[in-house]
């Protein structure tokens, strides 16, 4: 015999207690399997009541996905700038792309992901600066969840550290970044590397040995040229140049490492994809100046060609 209803509704919202989402819907679904199938009376309410809270739930939780944060893709690839509070990521941007974004000397100057199209080589990429992660983004502090979302969604991250800040923040971030299930291509970038010496430098490579690392800081140009050479190995790309009656493009193709003459076509048209024959070659993948090679010859970043039909 079903216990009183007062008391099966008690126990039923203490189960509920805290939970929100797909969790919360599991457990409606599995309190509704064990309610009595009954038409009328308290237990009919009852199970009414449930079907309401699944209903509510599900609306919740679309209104929870559209406010989402989203950032449309430009660019060849994408790179999240990711790293703990005030660690030098705005500034790095500022430099990297040439645009005003606000930049102060305390946390969560930047509250919302700020996309920017930075030019490698002749390629515009897109770097996304993610607000300062912390401990517990995965349960949401700090907005985490929404912001891990737009991390997942990158082709690569730099982990960016102050030189000599505390190394606990960037260890809690790239705690959250895992438990998250986010497994990209990184580096890690030593930010304000002009407020630093070289043990502070030693220190954080030591630290963090699975990272490749760069110091970098924004009024040192030469710093910026190693940090953009790093930023475009990671992104996994080539630049091919291509050349047509005796003239070279000023700005080069992206694409993926490995290609051939025939995707370097297929990346201009699909029919000139499909009447090429080969290509003259120079660069690192030729043997000399001019070499004919044919449609499966493999590019390296630099090469230029010249598609023959």
């Amino acid at each position: 015999m079903p216990m009183p209803h007062r008391t099966q509704m008690q126990l039923i919202k203490r189960r509920l207690t805290g939970k929100e989402g797909s969790a919360r819907l599991r457990e409606l679904r599995s309190i509704l399997d064990e309610l009595p199938n009954y038409k009328n009376g308290p237990y009919a309410d009852i199970r009414r009541w449930v079907m309401e809270q699944m209903d509510e739930t599900r609306l919740r939780s679309r209104v929870v996905q559209r406010d989402a944060i989203a950032v449309r893709r430009e660019g060849a690839a994408q790179i999240a700038l990711v790293g703990p509070p005030n660690a030098g990521k705005s500034s790095l941007l500022h430099a990297l792309c040439g645009m005003q974004i606000k930049v102060g000397d305390y946390a969560f100057t930047t509250l919302r992901p700020v996309p920017a199209l930075a030019d490698l080589g002749g390629v515009l990429v897109q770097f996304v600066e993610i607000p300062g992660l912390i401990a517990g983004a995965n349960e949401n502090r700090g907005g985490g969840r929404a912001l891990l979302g737009v991390l997942r969604g990158a082709d690569a991250v730099v982990y960016c550290q102050a030189v000599n800040a505390p190394l606990q923040a960037l260890r809690d971030v790239r705690a959250e970044v895992e438990a998250a299930g986010i497994s990209l291509p990184a580096m890690l970038a030593i930010t304000k590397l002009d407020e630093g010496s070289e043990a502070d430098v030693q220190r954080l490579v030591r630290e963090f040995p699975g990272l490749p690392a760069v110091g970098v800081s924004v009024i040192d140009d030469k710093s910026l040229e190693r940090f953009q050479a790093a930023a475009w190995a990671l992104t996994g790309l080539i630049r091919v140049y291509l050349q047509h009656a005796g003239r070279t493009d000023d700005r080069p193709l992206a694409l993926p490492a490995g290609a051939t003459v025939v995707d370097a076509a297929r990346a201009i048209h699909k029919d000139l994809a499909a009447a090429c024959r080969g290509a003259r070659l120079w660069g690192p993948s030729a043997r000399f100046p001019g070499q004919r090679v044919g449609r499966p010859q493999p590019l390296q970043d630099g090469d230029t060609v010249e598609i023959i039909t």
